[in-house]
């Protein structure tokens, strides 16, 4: 029996959610279960996605919305520039979720082992995407957690021998992508649904291993399995400049 690496893209608090399409995918303790980032905020259970993620020892990438909480706490002081950022972009749920006693420390220390990428040989894992223009060794946070237009319109693969597989930008603001669809460009996968967003709500799970993907839909609870190519669009790189500006 072959043993699966599935991908689990942006989970922004949405817990229950993310047990109900584990159960789906059932992972075995051989399988191996990689998160994308953007793990907190805008849903309702932030502190617990992050618990189960940790308990587990699954291993997780920096995501931009991890990053604009480490910020706020840059030197042990509270950058109050950030922190309005970050209550913006969905912080107060995450806040919310941790309760009276505010945000755990431990959490806070976990957030800061992540890393920005994970090199699985043939399959590149990274929150955001990478700058086509700048070799891998120049690039930061900067671009791992936010890089969005630049990569989607990369002419041809920044790896000859490796899948880059992201989350970050919801795949319905990439041209000719409706709601719950995976995004495929010149060596690139966004696996990035949109499950909080109402004109969404679809978390996915990829199985690379068998091409197989499994999706909830956070608002109504639907579950489905379909093969990688059937949930899959192409993008044309020269369109790119078309996508819907959301905020995400």
């Amino acid at each position: 029996m072959t043993h699966r690496r599935i991908i689990i893209g942006d989970v922004h608090g949405h817990y229950d959610s993310l047990i109900t399409l584990l159960d789906a995918v059932a992972p075995t303790s051989d399988d191996m279960v990689y998160f994308l980032g953007d793990l907190i905020d805008r849903g309702p259970k932030s502190a617990q996605v992050v618990e189960f993620v940790k308990q587990n020892s699954y291993p997780c990438l920096l995501g931009n919305h991890e990053q604009m909480l480490l910020e706020i706490l840059n030197n042990g002081d509270i950058d109050s520039q950030a922190l309005q950022a970050w209550l913006y972009s969905g912080g107060r749920s995450t806040l919310n979720s941790y309760g009276k006693n505010g945000i755990s420390s431990e959490h806070i220390e976990w957030m800061r082992t992540l890393p920005t990428y994970l090199d699985l040989g043939d399959t590149w894992l990274v929150h955001a995407g990478v700058d086509p223009r700048m070799p891998i060794e120049k690039q930061t946070s900067n671009q791992f957690c936010w890089i969005r237009d630049e990569f989607h319109r990369m002419p041809k693969p920044y790896f000859s021998d490796k899948l880059i597989i992201t989350g970050h930008t919801i795949t319905f603001t990439l041209p000719g992508v409706l709601p719950g669809k995976i995004a495929q460009g010149q060596g690139w996968l966004d696996i990035e649904t949109g499950a909080y967003h109402p004109k969404s709500g679809w978390m996915t799970a990829l199985d690379i291993t068998n091409d197989v993907v499994y999706q909830i839909n956070v608002f109504r609870g639907q579950l489905r399995q379909l093969p990688l190519e059937e949930a899959t669009v192409q993008i044309k790189p020269s369109l790119v400049f078309q996508r819907r500006s959301i905020l995400n």
